[in-house]
Order: structure tokens, then C-alpha cells, then sequence
């Protein structure tokens, strides 16, 4: 594997670990809302 390949490489693998933090963080926010509201009814 050449250099250039292993940057591209590690490049596509911090695209998709943001893209999965993003995932996560939304539905922990979506989890908290949903707690909230339903504490308060």
C-alpha cells in the first residue's frame, strides 16, 4: 500500500467515525428531549 493510498485511506476513516459521532450525539440528544418531556407530563 502505498503512502498515498493509507492517507486516503485514514481520511475516509475519519469522515465516517465524525459521521457516526453525529449519529450518536443526535440520538442521545433525541433520548434526553424524549426523558424531559415525559418528566414533565
Amino acid at each position: 500500500m502505498t503512502p498515498e493510498d493509507e492517507a486516503e485511506l485514514r481520511k475516509r476513516q475519519k469522515q465516517r467515525n465524525l459521521v457516526l459521532g453525529g449519529v450518536l450525539l443526535f440520538f442521545v440528544l433525541l433520548f434526553y428531549a424524549i426523558t424531559i418531556v415525559r418528566m414533565t407530563d
